[in-house]
């Protein structure tokens, strides 16, 4: 499986397209915002010849859907997301705001897709994607998994040496440390972690000097 990121958006967003030798991909966190960050995603996807099988959200803050519509437009695709994170959608212009960005006509709220729960497989071509509910940024974050390469697409639950903030509508600190410990510390150490903002890191790395986890441990 190929993994290609692209960082869109002033805030900074990691977009995933997974790819595999059948020309199948999916696209995780769609969240081109200027012009050109669309067509450098659109032109990635034509000039590999890869057919979109899915098209898939960690969760529903505005600043990872700014790119699902237009995605889901030119391929005929819905957006998958758990359902816990559909309140946030109705939210989406006072979340904009909160981060200062203008009012803008584009309505990045999504048609209503597949919903995924705790333990769905998303496959495409010859690989898998196992869904790992992770609530605590928000309540309907998911993770997903690929075994085989040892991968996990945190979304915004883990980062680098962070976590998410959990100041946002529905957020849950404590929910959210014991969604990383024990969904996401319990995969193997050598698992590299691809999160929503920021560089990869390593599972082993996390449990080791995470100090928003660590610093937790005897609670």
């Amino acid at each position: 499986m190929k993994i290609k990121t692209f960082e869109f958006n002033p805030l900074g967003v990691n977009t995933y397209v997974l790819s595999d030798e059948t020309k199948e991909c999916v696209v995780i966190d769609a969240a081109f915002f200027y012009a050109d960050e669309q067509e450098l995603l659109f032109n990635y996807i034509l000039d590999h010849d890869f057919v979109i099988s899915h098209l898939i959200n960690t969760h529903l803050h505005f600043d990872h859907l700014f790119g699902v519509n237009a995605l889901a437009e030119q391929y005929g695709l819905t957006l998958c997301y758990h359902p816990d994170d559909a309140f946030l959608l109705e939210g989406i212009p006072s979340q904009m705001q909160m981060f200062g960005f203008p009012s803008l006509h584009a309505d990045y709220r999504p048609a209503e897709g597949r919903l995924l729960k705790e333990g769905d497989l998303i496959t495409f071509g010859n690989s898998t994607l196992q869904t790992l509910h992770v609530p605590g940024h928000s309540p309907g974050s998911v993770a997903f998994y690929e075994a085989g390469m040892g991968v996990l697409f945190s979304g915004d639950a883990l980062f680098h040496s962070g976590i998410g903030r959990t100041d946002l509508p529905q957020g849950d600190y404590q929910m959210l440390i014991e969604s990383i410990r024990s969904k996401l510390f319990t995969l193997p150490d050598e698992t590299v972690v691809y999160p929503g903002h920021g560089p990869s890191t390593t599972i082993g790395y996390e449990k080791r000097h995470n100090p928003f986890v660590n610093m937790n441990q005897n609670e």
